[in-house]
């Protein structure tokens, strides 16, 4: 998945957690603004560290696996569970 694929997926579990954009941000540390060019597919790159935070605060993780692999069974399940297609 690439960051600009990751944008609606962390605005939709943004939503899920009940924040706004502004708390998100201010949670994160990162600036609201681009927040919101990460969740409109607009944000063509952004730190690792500042991506981590924004991730962490809403309960996501990195998670790291051979390229064109499938995913597996517990990826899946984690996937479903927060309604990820």
């Amino acid at each position: 998945m690439t960051l600009i694929e990751l944008g609606p997926h962390i605005r939709k579990e943004r939503k899920r957690a009940g924040l706004s954009m502004q708390a998100l941000s201010d949670m994160a540390g990162v600036d609201r603004t681009t927040l919101s060019k990460l969740e409109n597919q607009h944000l063509p790159e952004m730190g690792y560290a500042k991506l981590e935070r924004v991730l962490a605060v809403l309960g996501l993780e990195f998670s790291v696996r051979a390229m064109g692999g499938l995913p597996t069974l517990k990826d899946l399940q984690r996937d479903n569970e927060r309604g990820l297609e």
